[in-house]
């Protein structure tokens, strides 16, 4: 890295389709969001290790001699990724002054920091004197990926520092993307750092903040797709928050009682997923487009209501379809569900005049609402990007 300050940024994500389904070992197809976080890391004049985390009201800065622990507590290969241990993560909240079983942002934000730094440090048993800042367009705990996104950027940023993988010299617009085997490496280590914080995630989140685009997730395997459109959509918070752990027991139960009525509700999610997958392919070719977005206006109705049949629907869920609806517009949960966030398909001859008034119709109810882009192409995307000039949008240290 020498002397260079680098900038990071990787996307948050929304599932379209397959959300709890894809438990049952259904097919889910998970999307990058225009909403990122972005980090920048640089050399500390100071000489020593600061975490700027602006979002979560988080400033730390630490002697390198303080941190020399991270080498031994933490003795990993660089290039072999591995979870924290009970024992290491305890060692890191002593350090940190964290109460065990505190599970807020801040403070997981801050373990995942301390393993990552020292793990991947720890081959070349040197610690790097750094600077890091991150913020982020992403809110948290609103099962959009802030998490996720936040390791991408952590693992690609120390793995730059120590030299492990390059940063390229930047071609487009000063930005560039790592090779495939970099980006394998970032998104293993990213991984790792959802362990810490989320105990046994999936990887969507991590894989989707790595490589963007529309990924495919089916009985543990990922497989990112090639053919997709980018898609416009209204996002919106309702601020309903809900437990995943409980929805995800309900679903459960529901399926223990009633078996022969939930699987082919689980199993049309699977179907409207799979022709989701078929419809946005069509689409990235350029054939009927106005039919097949129709399609997909239909698939997000039907989903709609199949979530509600297996209870994660809610009132302020089905609050917020309603009023899209009266505008012309197709809505459904994205995510847990029980409250959190909800999708709009916006077709890309929508009028302005139309998502301005359902943004403030929704606004009027207490929501926070973004029109953004999800999809586009996968592996050619700028995320995760490396830019040698500073984002318009930094905030000041």
């Amino acid at each position: 890295m020498a002397n260079k300050t680098l900038i990071i940024s990787a996307p948050g994500k929304v599932i379209l389709h397959g959300e709890h389904a894809v438990v049952y070992g259904k097919v889910a197809l998970a999307v990058s969001l225009n909403l990122k976080t972005y980090l920048r890391i640089r050399p500390c004049s100071d000489q020593n290790v600061q975490l700027n985390l602006p979002n979560i009201d988080a400033h730390l800065s630490w002697k390198p001699a303080a941190l020399q622990f991270l080498l031994t507590a933490i003795d990993a290969d660089v290039l072999n990724p591995k979870a924290a241990s009970q024992e290491q993560v305890e060692r890191l909240r002593q350090f940190a002054g964290i109460p065990e079983g505190c599970t807020d942002a801040r403070s997981l934000s801050i373990l995942c920091f301390l393993y990552l730094y020292g793990a991947i440090s720890s081959s070349s048993r040197e610690l790097p004197s750094v600077e890091i800042l991150v913020w982020s367009e992403l809110p948290t705990g609103a099962g959009l990926g802030s998490s996720a996104a936040y390791c991408v950027c952590l693992a690609a940023a120390l793995l730059t520092a120590n030299g492990t993988i390059t940063c390229p010299v930047p071609q487009e617009k000063d930005t560039t993307r790592w090779n495939e085997d970099e980006l394998e490496l970032i998104n293993k280590w990213a991984f790792q750092g959802e362990k810490l914080i989320h105990g046994n995630p999936s990887g969507v989140d991590n894989a989707v903040g790595t490589w963007g685009g529309v990924l495919r997730y089916h009985a543990g395997k990922i497989d990112l797709l090639s053919r997709v459109p980018t898609l416009r959509i209204l996002l919106t918070n309702t601020k309903v928050s809900r437990s995943t752990k409980v929805l995800v027991a309900g679903v459960k139960d529901k399926m223990n009682k009633m078996p022969n009525i939930i699987k082919p509700v689980l199993d049309s999610i699977d179907a409207i997923s799979c022709e989701c997958e078929r419809v946005l392919a069509a689409i990235a070719s350029g054939n009927a487009v106005d039919k097949h977005y129709a399609i997909l206006e239909e698939l997000i109705d039907i989903n709609k209501h199949h979530l509600n049949i297996i209870g994660v629907g809610h009132s302020s869920l089905d609050r917020l379809c309603q009023v899209t609806a009266a505008y012309g517009l197709h809505s459904k949960l994205t995510g847990a569900g029980g409250g959190g966030c909800g999708l709009t398909l916006l077709r890309p001859d929508t009028s302005p005049t139309v998502v301005e008034a359902s943004k403030r119709a929704l606004k009027d109810f207490g929501y926070d609402c973004w029109e953004t882009n999800i999809g586009g192409s996968g592996r050619s995307s700028k995320t995760p990007e490396c830019q040698t000039n500073y984002a318009t949008d930094e905030p000041h240290s």
